[in-house]
């Protein structure tokens, strides 16, 4: 078919209305991705002024109003609020009549399965987990980064096929996570992305305190082929003076950090040991080489302070 005549999905029959309570950086992305599959949004609500201009600008025309007018306008319903105010917000939902039975019931918290939303589920309520393992900017890039998403998915066996369905049409790719596997799930995910914007900012703030005029620029390629070699090869791609049992080089970083930057210095630790640990097991670093690089580790302060004398050490 010719490109130019391709329809307009906002031209197809809506199958289902969609509301989203709570215009986060993730809800607003969400719905507009549904709607280019063919659904139509037709409320949000929003209490902050970021979250009304989001809502505004991914949503043009969808009006904002309180979350129980969200439930009594949509078919499918999205709870994008912030883990810890979903059980309460669910609670308070089904307390006060706002859930119509049948209506589907989205959250897309990481940490929750679908026991979260029980006193929805008691009010007839058809209860879904989908949380897109991706991290949301709030603006329009977040639908193009959808396709190829994977999305960590619980639902009760009879919904199974319809929650996958959803992902799917957002793009996306469905990855079902059992209810008593989430925390766990989300605490992965957690370690990977969050604390990689923390390691990455520290980083460039330490070489600009080192001099380095463009921080990013110097770390983009190396960060780039080190995230590249980890998920291809795991813990084979361990490089550097911790999986080589370079003690003195090691303990010249900890002097380093604790005399420039010693808030850095218990990530560095820890990070160290769980890189020590990963390469002994995978016969990465040599046993010889370990019992002095672990000293180091596990003195912290001494070991720094040992760092002058050991020039004759590993390198």
């Amino acid at each position: 078919m010719n490109a130019s005549h391709q329809p307009d999905p906002r031209d197809r029959p809506a199958r289902l209305t969609v509301g989203v309570v709570g215009a986060g950086r993730v809800g607003p992305a969400l719905a507009a991705s549904l709607q280019l599959a063919g659904h139509r949004p037709v409320a949000a609500s929003g209490v902050s002024d970021t979250s009304v201009r989001r809502a505004a600008a991914m949503l043009p025309d969808v009006p904002l109003v309180p979350p129980a007018e969200v439930l009594d306008r949509a078919d499918l319903v999205l709870l994008t609020v912030p883990d810890d105010a979903l059980p309460g917000l669910v609670e308070g939902l089904a307390e006060t009549g706002a859930v119509r039975p049948g209506q589907l019931l989205v959250h897309t918290s990481g940490r929750y399965g679908t026991k979260v939303l029980e006193p929805a589920l008691r009010a007839g309520a058809l209860p879904l987990a989908l949380h897109p393992a991706m991290t949301f900017t709030g603006t329009a890039v977040d639908v193009q980064r959808l396709a190829g998403c994977s999305f960590g998915v619980t639902a009760p066996e009879e919904l199974r096929l319809a929650a996958e369905a959803l992902v799917i049409e957002m793009g996306g790719e469905p990855e079902w996570i059992a209810e008593e596997n989430r925390p766990l799930y989300h605490a992965a995910l957690a370690l990977g992305a969050n604390h990689l914007v923390t390691l990455v900012a520290e980083s460039m703030d330490l070489l600009r305190d080192a001099g380095v005029e463009a921080p990013d620029r110097m770390l983009g390629p190396l960060l780039g082929a080190a995230l590249d070699n980890a998920l291809r090869s795991g813990d084979a791609a361990l490089t550097g003076p911790v999986a080589r049992g370079d003690a003195g080089t090691v303990a010249a970083h900890v002097a380093e950090l604790r005399k420039h930057a010693p808030q850095t210095v218990a990530g560095y630790l820890a990070m160290a040991r769980a890189t020590a640990d990963r390469a002994l097991a995978h016969g990465l670093l040599k046993p010889e080489l370990a019992e002095d690089l672990l000293g180091v580790l596990a003195n912290g302060a001494q070991g720094a302070n040992g760092a002058g004398g050991a020039e004759g050490g590993p390198r």
